[in-house]
């Protein structure tokens, strides 16, 4: 009976996975989605622990060393929840990659552990074991320690502990390294005889150097694109692991998460206008950050707007659009930028912001992020949408944002984001940028709209300004 009831648990438990899953599609339900998808989750863990299953001899499958299983749950729900608690939006793409990290590193020792199972049981005579089932542990090794240590080094990328490093023919060494692991792999699963453990260890350092060496020149601007593809390769990862198991649970949620975030990937990728292997080989992002004020080629200068003058600008519109980028998450102004928005509309003035894709350092960040401070959701428009609007655009408030509004994506043909779709906020009547300093985004490229004649430089910290620009407002009455 208990296996049949665990079978019950398994299929409720896939069945929350993909409603959280499809809930998770829209910022109302997201929320509503996560708590679904970790019920679901939940009932299956105490399931696998508390209920059994048969052998093929027939005899009951318990686990064994539960006072470890409970350790093990107990101190990973108190960090997880810690964590989750206090990290900063600012820190939210470290912290994703950090957990998915640490999902790889799952998979990779399920695979050694099952490995060791194999090897090291003297009934068991390796090379007649089922190919498929020596493939499977080898592929979730192989994908589970790249995606463990890719996303190690992204972990420091985006929390700038770890600098862009490529070498002369990188991308070439990175092929010929994935080569000599399949072939690897290749003698483990068809030829491995006596030297498949050595060769298998082989397999396992080499795949945890190729994930270093796969993420580590990748530059800054496509850090969203690698997380996602990383978040697949877990997926995929886990879903060998629920192959091995032969648990359908695992292997539901290992290929939801495959497939979303292959998906996701491509999303980004169309956002950027750029293909997956441009991603992986192009080092977007990386080296220069950009150059004083004054070494512009471009015509124009640059027109400083105070927060007095601001205000009146914003004050006296009769539609407004706010273009937020990371540089408002760093500043933790995403309840100053909703203060803003509800002055202004209570002046009669309409209020919307408008969402790149690729704005911020992981996929859907500044979703993310005005949602925590109440924004309203109907108010977050995706680029497609917003677009149109700009020409019937007062002023447009553009905070922290550089390369997603940057005209050259248009018009310059030699420039690294050409061709990647942006914000036409050069098309509203006014617009004011509020940055920090002239220093240029994750391209490493100034911006030609801030030459623009309709431009205005809003400088300071985005907290700061904007909490300046709210008093300025409020005393115009």
């Amino acid at each position: 009976m208990n296996q049949y009831i665990l079978q019950i648990i398994y299929l409720i438990a896939s069945v929350t996975f993909i409603i959280g899953l499809k809930f998770l599609g829209n910022p109302a339900t997201a929320r509503k989605g996560n708590l679904i998808a970790a019920f679901g989750m939940t009932i299956a863990i105490f399931g696998t622990i508390f209920l059994y299953t048969y052998d093929e001899n027939g005899e009951a499958k318990h686990l064994h060393n539960l006072p470890l299983i409970f350790g093990a749950l107990v101190v990973g729900t108190v960090l997880g929840w810690i964590a989750a608690k206090k990290v900063q939006m600012t820190a939210m793409p470290e912290m994703v990659s950090l957990f998915n990290g640490m999902g790889g590193a799952c998979a990779m020792l399920i695979s050694i552990i099952e490995f060791q199972h194999l090897t090291e049981n003297p009934n068991l005579d390796f090379a007649s074991l089922p190919v498929g089932h020596i493939l499977t542990i080898i592929i979730g090794m192989i994908i589970g320690s790249i995606s463990f240590a890719g996303s190690m080094v992204a972990w420091g990328k985006l929390s700038g502990n770890v600098k862009d490093k490529s070498f002369g023919k990188q991308q070439f060494i990175n092929v010929g390294l994935m080569l000599v692991i399949l072939l690897m792999a290749y003698m483990v699963v068809f030829n491995g005889g006596e030297n498949a453990v050595s060769l298998f260890y082989g397999v396992l350092v080499l795949s945890l150097i190729y994930g270093v060496l796969f993420v580590m020149p990748i530059g800054g601007a496509d850090m969203p694109v690698v997380i996602s593809l990383l978040n697949s390769f877990t997926g995929v990862a886990a879903a060998c692991g629920g192959f091995l198991y032969d648990n359908k649970v695992m292997l539901v949620g290992g290929i939801l998460v495959g497939s979303a975030g292959t998906l996701l990937t491509i999303v980004m990728c169309k956002a950027m206008n750029r293909s997956l292997l441009n991603v992986l080989i192009g080092n977007f992002g990386g080296g220069s950050k950009g150059e004083a004020a004054g070494s512009s080629t471009f015509e124009g200068s640059i027109k400083e707007v105070s927060a007095s003058d601001a205000a009146i600008l914003m004050r006296y519109a009769k539609k407004v659009i706010i273009v937020p980028g990371y540089g408002l998450a760093v500043a933790q102004a995403q309840h100053v930028v909703h203060d803003l928005e509800l002055l202004l509309e209570s002046e009669g003035i309409e209020v919307k912001y408008a969402i790149h894709p690729v704005a911020g350092r992981m996929p859907g960040h500044m979703n993310v992020l005005l949602a925590e401070s109440n924004v309203s959701y109907d108010k977050l428009v995706e680029m497609e949408e917003i677009n149109p609007e700009f020409n019937t655009t007062d002023v447009v408030l553009v905070v922290g944002a550089n390369d997603v509004v940057n005209p050259a994506a248009k018009t310059d043909p030699n420039s690294p984001i050409y061709g990647m779709p942006i914000l036409d906020v050069e098309n509203a009547a006014n617009v004011i940028v509020n940055k920090r300093s002239m220093k240029a985004g994750y391209a490493g490229i100034e911006n030609e709209l801030f030459y623009k004649p309709k431009t205005s430089m809003l400088f300071g910290d985005a907290k700061k300004a904007l909490t300046q620009l709210v008093s300025e407002i409020k005393a115009l009455g």
